[in-house]
């Protein structure tokens, strides 16, 4: 290996290492204390109760784990929204599972736990996946109750959700496992079936406290809505256990039973390791984020047995396009191709740029995918589309919006990973979260924004100087050096891949060595989802 190799591995294993870092503070939620006061109650935390529900040695992948970081600081802060999400397995069968931290503010819902909690319910109808809600919440934090309560996103599109997806036939299954107060009283109910643990688990609309304050009524809390309450008298629950472990239990006896699935026919085989090592990634990608790699370096270390098999090879070379497979499973990949190249008529053309000719041929690719019924899988690497005279008289708004059109109403599962870059237009080509990839993860190398910090930085600097000088004042060269540092270090804090995963715009930081497992396990949820439209472009401007 060569030092350039070994500068690159060293740069990303440190990131890897931060990552690592950053999610073992996050893992602790409302910290030891917390977690050691509400263990004191015999109760499991939302991350041994997700532990000891799914299938032992069996993969899982989180959602949204740094959803809320770095933000509500003035709170006290957030950490992982306040809720846990993974998708597993239970006695086999793949699913959804929700639970309530309540070790952060009692569970309490901020704005991103309810962002967080429908991005969990959205995967669980795309894939007609079955979802368990681990219950145990104060419900909407007062203080932020404007951000959280009524509008479409908002807290009560949870329910809106449970009822669409009963009519749907997902499996929908909750626990009572500490406080399900006010309107969160209603997600329990609207489930197929509902547990509540003894002694721990209480529903209802309103506390005692408010009860007193509303009717002048005098009663406790465990009367008012505990497990004997609603097993045995209003009927609202259909089981009662004695503790967190037993209602577990109960759900995985439910799952255990529950039918086949009707599957959409997706094509898999036989899975096989790449050939290639995957670890070679750390040194293939660079240090910077404006240097040049090969992309097909990398797509070689995450398919099976590294064949990859490229589509229209020779034209629209800044992008890769081509079949392989991941975990077994085919998949279409479209991904940006990194290094300087020479297309068909000698001219040269950067990496990670998209140019008319490679829009042209992603879309009539992902055409053939939707065709063959292949899933989509986006490498993103990307700065956007090219610009200047040649491209804009060429027509490259016309050839991107064919793209971008072919993305949108692509009808085969799509999946995103941000490897590198992820500015402007480039982000939507290549399938952003506004394009409903059905899962969207980032390896801690990406950056997502309408450009680089960088460029950012040049622009605005570019714009105060020019209003400086309308109002008299000039800059000297340390002032100007100082403005722009000052408006880089503020732009890199929001390109930064944790400044996206905190408000959901992906649904997690990956090590790059996880990506197969994400792509394998999102196509099988997918497996679970008939596709019911045909692929149609519309109107083109051809």
């Amino acid at each position: 290996m060569d030092l350039k190799f070994n500068k690159n591995e060293d740069h990303n294993k440190l990131k890897l290492s931060d990552l690592r870092n950053r999610f073992a503070k996050v893992k602790l939620g409302g910290g030891k204390k917390r977690i050691e006061k509400h263990q004191s109650k015999g109760k499991l935390t939302a991350r041994e109760r997700i532990s000891y529900l799914l299938d032992k040695d069996t993969d899982a992948i989180e959602i949204g784990g740094f959803a809320g970081d770095g933000m509500y600081e003035e709170h006290g802060g957030c950490p992982s929204g306040g809720v846990v999400i993974k998708i597993g397995y239970v006695k086999g069968k793949q699913c959804i599972v929700v639970a309530n931290d309540a070790t952060v503010k009692a569970g309490a819902w901020f704005p991103i736990t309810g962002k967080k909690n429908l991005r969990a319910q959205e995967i669980a109808m795309e894939n007609r996946l079955p979802i368990i809600y681990l219950v145990d919440s104060a419900g909407v934090y007062l203080p932020m109750q404007d951000e959280i309560f009524p509008d479409k996103e908002h807290f009560g599109r949870i329910f809106r959700n449970n009822a669409v997806m009963s009519s749907m036939g997902i499996t929908q299954i909750s626990a009572v496992m500490g406080s399900c107060v006010a309107g969160g009283a209603y997600l329990p109910i609207m489930s197929d079936e509902a547990l509540i643990v003894d002694k721990t688990g209480s529903i209802f609309l309103a506390g005692s406290y408010l009860v007193k304050a509303a009717i002048g009524e005098t009663i406790d809390n465990e009367t008012l809505g505990g497990a004997t309450t609603h097993c045995e008298i209003s009927g609202v629950t259909d089981y009662k256990a004695k503790d967190d472990k037993a209602a577990l239990d109960t759900i995985k006896g439910i799952m255990d039973k529950i039918g086949d699935f009707e599957k959409a026919g997706f094509n898999k085989g036989i899975s096989k390791p790449p050939l290639k090592n995957p670890e070679d990634i750390y040194g293939i990608l660079p240090a910077s984020r404006s240097d040049q790699y090969d992309m097909l370096e990398v797509i070689e270390r995450l398919v099976d047995d590294s064949q990859f098999e490229q589509y229209k090879e020779d034209f629209g070379k800044t992008l890769l396009t081509g079949y392989a497979r991941i975990g077994g499973w085919a998949v279409g990949i479209v991904a940006n191709q990194r290094k300087v190249i020479k297309n068909g008529k000698g001219e040269m053309q950067f990496g990670g740029v998209i140019y008319s000719d490679s829009a042209d041929k992603a879309t009539r690719f992902i055409a053939n995918c939707n065709q063959k019924k292949i899933p989509l899988v986006f490498l993103q690497d990307v700065t956007g589309f090219m610009v200047g005279s040649k491209s804009e008289h060429g027509g490259i708004i016309k050839d991107g919006a064919k793209m971008v059109n072919a993305v949108s109403n692509s009808v085969v599962p799509k999946f995103t990973i941000v490897i590198g870059n992820s500015y402007g237009a480039g982000n939507y080509a290549m399938c952003g979260k506004a394009y409903d990839p059905r899962l969207i993860a980032a390896w801690p190398s990406a950056e997502l924004a309408v450009m680089s910090g960088n460029s950012a930085a040049k622009v605005l600097l570019q714009i105060e100087k020019a209003s400086l000088q309308k109002s008299g004042e000039t800059l000297t060269p340390e002032k100007e050096k100082q403005l722009f540092d000052n408006i880089k270090n503020r732009y890199d804090n929001q390109v930064s891949p944790y400044y996206a995963a905190a408000r959901l715009w992906t649904d997690a930081i990956i090590d790059p060595l996880d990506t197969r497992k994400w792509i394998s396990m999102g196509i099988e949820a997918a497996n679970h989802a008939p596709i019911e439209k045909s692929f149609n472009l519309g109107v083109l401007q051809v």
